[in-house]
Formats: structure tokens, sequence, C-alpha cells
């Protein structure tokens, strides 16, 4: 497929996602796109089926179908260079990368004792800047399987040190109907871990 045309189905999917921003703005933060040449292209991606045309253009299955959605999930309150080339690595994956960030009361629930510095809207800003991504979007609150279930990715990238197990995970998914696959990164950065940051730098280094 074309890259533009690629580029945008890709815009079309977020603004489902997030309609706070509409499919061109979305698109123009990335490519500069005149209006008249992203409606030429709409209505081409439409007589071929990709999208539905009406006040809100949409995504046909077909159109769905010629994206690859990659879903990563975390905490993300001190971003470090083991996050960025998990992001990469997960990006490299598919189309689209969309980063799910963990409420304040999801990460308390995973670990009691972690001491978080920002909330969660300021950690969604934090991410959102980091170039590969295409959107970070705040968990829902239930659990993962809500947020999972609303995005409906075709692969979820765990990092090389999160808990979760990609069985269970899979598992989980099944039982919501959702075929997704589910993926280790192996994109270790020694000593880059947020845990170990904060342990050997502790809160002094929020007060610089």
């Amino acid at each position: 497929m074309d890259p533009l045309d690629k580029a945008v189905l890709a815009s079309l999917y977020l603004s489902n996602i997030d309609p706070n921003v509409a499919a061109l703005e979305r698109l123009r933060y990335r490519l500069p796109l005149p209006e008249e040449i992203y409606k030429g292209r709409i209505g081409k991606l439409a007589d071929l089926g990709f999208i539905e045309q009406n006040d809100r253009p949409k995504l046909t299955f077909i159109g769905r179908d010629a994206l690859k959605v990659v879903l990563v999930g975390g905490v993300f309150d001190l971003i470090h260079p083991g996050h960025i080339r998990t992001l990469k690595a997960a990006k490299a994956q598919g189309d689209i990368l969309i980063v799910v960030i963990a409420r304040m009361s999801t990460a308390a629930m995973i670990k009691k004792d972690r001491i978080i510095y920002h909330d969660e809207k300021l950690r969604a800003d934090l991410v959102s800047s980091i170039s590969v991504v295409d959107l970070a979007v705040i968990g829902r609150e239930g659990t993962l399987y809500d947020t999972v279930e609303y995005i409906k990715p075709d692969i979820i990238a765990l990092g090389y040190d999160q808990a979760h197990s990609e069985k269970e995970i899979a598992a989980n998914c099944q039982k919501r109907n959702l075929n997704i696959r589910v993926i280790r990164l192996n994109t270790q950065v020694p000593r880059t871990k947020s845990s170990k940051i904060k342990e050997e730098l502790g809160e002094f280094f929020y007060r610089i």
C-alpha cells in the first residue's frame, strides 16, 4: 500500500480511538498535507472499500485489516533509554504504536510500595512527545483487558522486564474473543530500569 494511503488510514483509526483530535490535524503532526490532497485520498480509499464515508469517515473492516496496531503498556514515570529502545522495538513490529499509561490506582495495585512522581496525565503527555509513539492513552478503570478490548490491537508487546505472562494475557484476550498476538521484546539496557534509577537518585533527583 502507498505510504500516504496508510498514513491516512492510520490517522482515521487514531482519531476513532481519540476523537479529541481530527484525523487531518493528527496527520499534519507528522506530514504537512494540504486538505485537498487529503480529501482526494479519502475519496480514493473509499472507492477501494477501505473507508466508509459519512460526516466522520471511518475505517471499514478492510481498512482496519490494512493496519497492524501494536500496544505497549506501562507506568512511564521516569523516561529513560530502556523505555526508548522498547518503544522503538515495539513500533518496528507494526504500523501504529499505542502506549497505554497505567493509572495511579492500577500502578499501586501492581506494586504497592511503588512511589509515583507524576500523575497519569503528565505521564501521557511525556510519552506522547516521543516520536515513535502514535498515541498515548490513559488506561481505563478496571482491568487491562477493558483497555485492550477498546483499542483491539493486533499485537501486545511486553518489555523484557515486565512481570506479565504472555500466555496469561493471550488466554484472557481469547476469553473476550480478541485474537491478539502477545510478544516479549528483548531490548534490555543494562542498569536502565526505573526502579534502579529511583533507588539510586531517590527524591533528590526531583529537587534539582
